[in-house]
């Protein structure tokens, strides 16, 4: 764990990682109830949906951790996470069955994200140290 400060940039980073994480862990919670209360029309696909949603959540509650501890590869997983959410959210803007209401959201969050982990300021805090 680092005993430097975090600068702001890294705070307003950690704020929006957590409150990511908090909404995958959410959907996951609420992905397992939809299994155990209702039936699905393809039971091997809500249950495949809700497997690759709860990996996403240990994967983005990891990045959480790793980027509290300062350790340096979770920044490139948090880019990864963020052009991965950025898609989704272009994806949730377009179509016969666009949702803004999430998409831009999802999209606003990721650019901003993305540009609090490209400043320089973030890349100094979480450089490798010794």
């Amino acid at each position: 764990m680092s005993s430097r400060p975090r600068p702001a940039a890294v705070w307003t980073l950690l704020s929006i990682l957590l409150a990511e994480f908090a909404l995958v862990a959410g959907y996951t919670v609420f992905l397992v109830f939809e299994l155990l209360v209702d039936r699905p029309d393809s039971l091997s696909s809500a249950i495949a949906l809700t497997v690759v949603v709860a990996i996403a959540a240990i994967w983005v509650g990891a990045i959480v951790v790793g980027m509290w501890r300062g350790a340096g590869w979770s920044r490139s997983a948090a880019l990864v996470w963020q052009v991965l959410q950025f898609a989704v959210g272009v994806g949730a803007l377009q179509g016969a069955f666009a949702q803004p209401a999430w998409g831009w959201p999802l999209v606003i969050a990721s650019v901003l994200g993305f540009l609090l982990l490209m400043s320089p300021v973030t890349g100094r805090w979480l450089a490798p140290r010794g």
